[in-house]
């Protein structure tokens, strides 16, 4: 499928003003709305960064991260002096003092840029390069790595990441197609493959689906970074600080789920049973799933899920 390369890749935010509610909610009052250092810590094409400067007190201030180098670009055409971008991971947001952060919001889908255009080669509707990457400056791209990988770890990948159940199949098929005609290098190539390698399918859902979530997740080392993430916020949110994360698949959440879950509890020492407990670090507020407004507006929000916590304790 080839799409109109002049026409703008345009991105609709999923759960804007849900997010952005829960996300400032936990900050003091200042003038003209919420008060403190917030962090945008995806900003993708900027939509929640946007609505939350239009609700934040003159003296706030707003970081964002964002890996992708398009997405700084987009970042740099905010003319905020409390707004700043940086050109990282959003594991970096650790690297800030500890209990200096009133708000995290952690928006973990694929902007519809990155998907839309083919030169990225995220989806299996358009051919171009196989390369997937979040930050194109740096490391090994999909192609690159099914050059090389052996069948056994090219298989753990899309059976672990993507959840598929003929990963062997698909993987086999992969290095039989390098060994005959040489290494895949276009999504097409790879769609087409993995087509044939997978007999059945969910109603709907092209065949490709799961294979190139796997392998996008995988190069990007997503759910590792999530994870470390995850644990950064517990550090640098101040008592009352909102933990605010969109999910986009069930890896994803089951881990913010996880997370939010062993952070609510009082932890007890078996070692010392008569010892206080240590009190609970997070108190899970919900979860918030788009209307079925947003869904028929926009199909790419169906499966997103916003889980909220509040901070509950100063951080060591």
């Amino acid at each position: 499928m080839e799409r109109n390369l002049n026409a703008p890749l345009v991105h609709t935010t999923v759960l804007l003003d849900e997010a952005v509610d829960a996300w400032l909610a936990g900050a003091p009052a200042g003038d003209g709305g919420a008060s403190g250092c917030f962090v945008d810590a995806t900003f993708g094409r900027g939509g929640h960064s946007r609505l939350g400067l239009s609700r934040m007190a003159a003296d706030a201030r707003l970081i964002a991260y964002d890996k992708d180098a398009e997405a700084v670009a987009e970042a740099s055409r905010i003319a905020d002096a409390r707004f700043s971008i940086r050109h990282q991971g959003f594991a970096a947001l650790g690297e800030l003092p500890p209990g200096s952060v009133a708000g995290v919001l952690m928006d973990l889908g694929v902007s519809s840029p990155q998907i839309d255009n083919p030169a990225r080669g995220f989806s299996f509707r358009y051919d171009g390069p196989l390369d997937m990457r979040m930050d194109t400056s740096r490391g090994q791209s999909v192609a690159d790595w099914l050059a090389t990988a052996e069948t056994q770890q090219i298989a753990e990948v899309i059976r672990d990441y993507g959840e598929e159940r003929f990963a062997v199949q698909v993987a086999k098929a992969i290095v039989a197609r390098r060994q005959e005609r040489g290494p895949v290098s276009t999504t097409a190539e790879l769609a087409e493959l993995v087509a044939g390698a997978v007999k059945t399918r969910e109603p709907g859902q092209n065949p490709a689906t799961r294979t190139f979530q796997a392998l996008r997740i995988f190069i990007n080392a997503e759910l590792e970074e999530l994870q470390q993430a995850l644990s950064a916020s517990l550090s640098v949110l101040q008592p009352g600080g909102r933990l605010a994360v969109i999910s986009f698949h069930s890896l994803e959440d089951r881990i913010v789920k996880q997370f939010i879950t062993e952070h609510s509890k009082e932890i007890y020492d078996r070692r010392a049973p008569f010892a206080a407990p240590k009190p609970m670090r997070l108190k899970a507020l919900g979860r918030i799933k788009p209307s079925e407004a947003e869904v028929a507006a926009n199909p790419r929000a169906r499966s997103a899920i916003l889980r909220v916590a509040e901070r509950t304790e100063v951080p060591a």
